[in-house]
Formats: structure tokens, C-alpha cells, sequence
């Protein structure tokens, strides 16, 4: 950070830690996914194919971030549960709301190929995500079966209504046949009219939703010895390894997530989070009402959203820039590709008027009257970095014709407040500063490089 008298902008950013014992849960669902099902052509009700992409995107979150433990979806939504005492973060809450929404995005557009081989990717797919707080394991309970009665509405509900729209019905009239109706009678109106059986002739999938989690490895060299595989994740600075338990990511199937029976039986689910101790056949209202609750920044405020690359240059097991050959101090087709999605940003969201970028990061400045979301700071903040994650994915070929995607980039975003134009200038001199003095760093650093010094002799240098 630059040391500079407009540092005092960072006092207007909100300390958003979610306090133990908190279980966290990130739910991811599709951004206008309606128009993006018609433009790619989903099969209706359901697609096979677009519900394998998004279980290969829980698959990769859950891999990528090792403190989730456990992940269900359905149709274009997926929620993933953070293991009780997780530090991932520092458990902030924009942090690891932005990380995991970029992440799915950018694993969405690179699996698209695999999934869709005959079918283009023909507009940018983004997504919408929030943080929930669940209280107790009650609570996050609840909340399972929330979603999952969700999951078999929305599914019976969309089963019955594209039936009748394939044997000649409109829309119109197929939603006022359905209208009032009750879970037995879009039974009885599907076994009648077309002769299927809810229960047995739609595939699980789809009645069920999708579980992803991570059973634990064994090994048994011998009838008598039962070991747990670890792997070397990596290595203290006196060179003693650190070790993981290896954990394969699997789906699973269940009529019934929140019961005791399916939740106690999965050994990884009760040692990070516990035991379910009762089963539940309804979710009070008030906990709805709770999981559906979104905090909203203050009215007639500038907001600012700004996002950074993960991992881009800064110290990691897999830096982005390295793996990708970027040119030191500074790789103008990486800065003029930041740009690109910048301007497509600014293009998709009208109540963006100005944003000002430097390296690996991006500042949008919202209209102080802006009620764009209602000003909710989790739809604000999720949707931005997701359309510019998948901006950067999408549009990295046209910038790096010759080089390979080899990782999927993804970045942070927080929303911060600002009462005044002055503060909101104060603030982006704040960030012009900052560019000007990494800007120099990492010139005389890399210079000191290329001329011969290791970089251990070239930070000492510059100390």
C-alpha cells in the first residue's frame, strides 16, 4: 500500500469477518440464466449436459479450495459449505464470497468446451453468489432442506409445464393449468396426461439435486493396517513438509440430504461440521427469511468496487503471471486484455460511470443514486467480478493467440462507501498513488533481474 495522505480512504471500508462459531455457506446461482438457456439452446425441462458443467464447476471449487467440505446444487445454483473452523481468509465475507463466484465462473467458461463440444459459447455466462450465516449445525440443517425442497418444486413444477408445452400448449396457458396446483396433482396430471411416474421415470439428477464432497483416501496394504494417504502440499522454510489428507471429490445422491441418515453416514461431514441429531420434515419461515437476507450499502452514497487478481504476481505456490510467461516489469497485452473487460463492464452495467485500473486490478465507480440490485452489496460486488472473470476467460485468446490458458483466473472484489466527491477522489488518487510507487518497484526490481542480480540481491537492494 502507498503511504499517502489519501490513505484515510481504507477507514470507509467495512470490517465484514464472520464470527465463529458461524458455519459459512456460499450459494452460487446463474445470472440471468433464463435468456442464457435460450440462447445456448437448453433442453427443456432439463439439461443433461448444462447440469454435468456446473457439477464439473463444484467439483473444481471444492478442489481448489480445500476448506470446503461439502456442496449440493441443482438446475443453475450450487451451495458450498466451509468446513465449522475455517480461517479461509480470515473469514471475510466479500473476500470469500468473490473468490468462489470468480473461480465458478472461470472453471464455467473452460469446461464449456468439454461439456458442449458441438456448441459455441456464444455470450459471457456471470453468476450471482451471497454468504450465509449458519448459527448452528441446526441451522445450516435447515438450510439443507430448504434448498433441496426447493430443488423438487422448481423441478416437478418444470417437468409439468414443458410437457404441456410439448404437446401444444403456450406458455400462457400452461403456466394458468398449473396455477394453484399442489405436488399431488402435477403428480397426477403427469401420470395421467403422459404416463409418467415422477418418482421412478424422472432420473435422480434431476429430482435430487447434486451432492459434492470429499471422502477421505485409504490405504490398506494389509487386512491388519488401515492408513490415511497424506500428500506433500508443500514445504516450511526449514525444509520440513507440510502434509495434507488426500481427499477424492465425489458426487452423491440422496432423497434426503438433511436427514440423519445420509448426513451421519459421511464420515468427512460429521469431523469437520458434526452430527445431525434430529430429522426435520419443515424449515420455520424465520430461517428462510434469513438465508434470503442480503445487507444493502447506504442510499445516495458513491460506491466503489474493486476487484484484484488472485494470486497474479504476488507470493503463492502457483503465481498466474509466471505460469503464463508474462513480461516483467510489465506485459502490455495482460494490461491491454484488463482493459478489454474494464470497457465490458462499464457496456453491461449502465449505473457503472467510471473505472480506473492498474496491473492485476480494477476500481468501478457506481452514480451516487444508483439502486442498481437495490444496492445489495453481495449482488453488486459477486456480479461485477463474475462478468469480468468471465471477460478475462472468454476473451484471452484474442490477446494471447499463442499462449494456452493454463489455470483459470480468478479475483477478490469488496464494496466500499463514499459520502463525498471529494473522498471518492481522494480515494482513486489513493489508488493512482499506489500504481505510481509499485509501478517504479517493480521496474527497478526487474531491471536488477535482467541485469544479473538474483532476486533475493534485488529486493535487498531496493530494501
Amino acid at each position: 500500500m502507498a503511504n499517502s495522505k489519501y490513505e484515510y480512504v481504507k477507514l470507509f471500508e467495512e470490517e465484514d469477518e464472520i464470527m465463529l462459531p458461524n458455519i459459512i455457506v456460499v450459494r452460487v446461482n446463474g445470472n440471468e440464466f433464463r435468456r442464457f438457456s435460450q440462447v445456448h439452446e437448453f433442453e427443456k425441462p432439463n439439461d443433461v449436459k448444462a447440469l454435468e458443467l456446473m457439477i464439473e464447476c463444484a467439483k473444481a471449487v471444492s478442489e481448489q479450495f480445500p476448506d470446503i467440505v461439502f456442496s449440493y446444487g441443482f438446475s443453475d445454483e450450487f451451495s458450498f459449505i466451509f468446513k465449522r473452523a475455517t480461517q479461509f481468509y480470515h473469514r471475510r465475507a466479500s473476500k470469500i464470497n468473490s473468490l468462489v463466484v470468480s473461480f465458478f465462473t472461470s472453471v464455467y467458461i473452460t469446461k464449456w468446451k468439454t461439456i458442449f463440444c458441438q456448441k459455441e459459447l456464444r455470450c459471457a455466462p456471470s453468476f450471482r453468489s451471497q454468504v450465509i450465516y449458519c448459527a448452528s449445525l441446526d441451522v445450516l440443517q435447515a438450510y439443507l432442506f430448504w434448498r433441496q425442497y426447493e430443488c423438487h418444486l422448481n423441478n416437478q413444477h418444470h417437468t409439468c409445464l414443458w410437457h404441456l408445452i410439448k404437446c401444444g400448449k403456450s406458455e400462457k396457458e400452461a403456466n394458468e393449468m398449473m396455477k394453484g396446483s399442489q405436488k399431488q396433482d402435477r403428480n397426477e396430471l403427469l401420470f395421467q396426461r403422459f404416463n409418467i411416474n415422477y418418482k421412478k421415470d424422472i432420473p435422480e439428477i434431476y429430482r435430487q439435486g447434486t451432492c459434492v464432497l470429499k471422502a477421505e483416501v485409504v490405504s490398506i496394504p494389509s487386512l491388519k493396517l488401515i492408513s490415511l494417504v497424506e500428500d506433500v502440499v508443500k514445504f516450511k522454510s526449514d525444509g520440513c513438509p507440510v502434509k495434507r489428507q488426500r481427499r477424492k471429490v465425489t458426487t452423491l445422491y440422496s432423497e434426503n440430504i438433511a436427514s440423519r441418515r445420509f448426513w451421519n453416514e459421511q464420515r468427512c461431514l460429521t469431523k469437520e461440521l458434526g452430527y445431525f441429531t434430529d430429522d426435520l420434515n419443515k424449515t420455520h419461515s424465520e430461517y428462510i427469511k434469513s438465508f434470503q437476507y442480503k445487507s444493502k450499502l447506504m442510499p445516495y452514497t458513491w460506491i466503489a468496487i474493486r476487484i484484484d487478481g488472485c494470486h497474479f504476481h504476488r507470493q503463492a505456490a502457483s503465481r498466474f503471471s509466471e505460469i503464463h510467461g508474462y513480461e516483467k516489469p510489465n506485459d502490455a497485452a495482460a494490461l491491454r486484455l484488463m482493459n478489454s473487460c474494464a470497457a465490458n463492464v462499464l457496456e453491461s452495467f449502465k449505473d457503472i460511470v467510471f473505472a480506473y485500473g492498474v496491473s492485476d486490478e480494477y476500481s468501478f465507480v457506481l452514480r451516487k443514486e444508483s439502486v442498481f440490485f437495490g444496492r445489495r452489496v453481495s449482488d453488486l460486488v459477486s456480479t461485477v467480478v463474475s462478468l469480468f472473470t468471465s471477460m478475462f476467460t472468454m476473451r484471452w485468446n484474442d490477446f494471447f493467440p499463442y499462449k494456452g490458458m493454463k489455470l483459470p483466473p480468478y479475483f477478490d472484489g469488496r464494496a466500499i462507501c463514499y459520502p463525498s466527491s471529494q473522498i471518492l477522489r481522494d480515494y482513486l488518487s489513493w489508488r493512482q498513488v499506489d500504481c505510481h510507487i509499485n509501478n517504479q518497484y517493480n521496474t527497478c526490481f526487474w531491471m536488477l533481474v535482467k541485469s544479473g542480480k538474483t532476486k533475493s540481491e534485488a529486493q535487498k537492494l531496493l530494501k
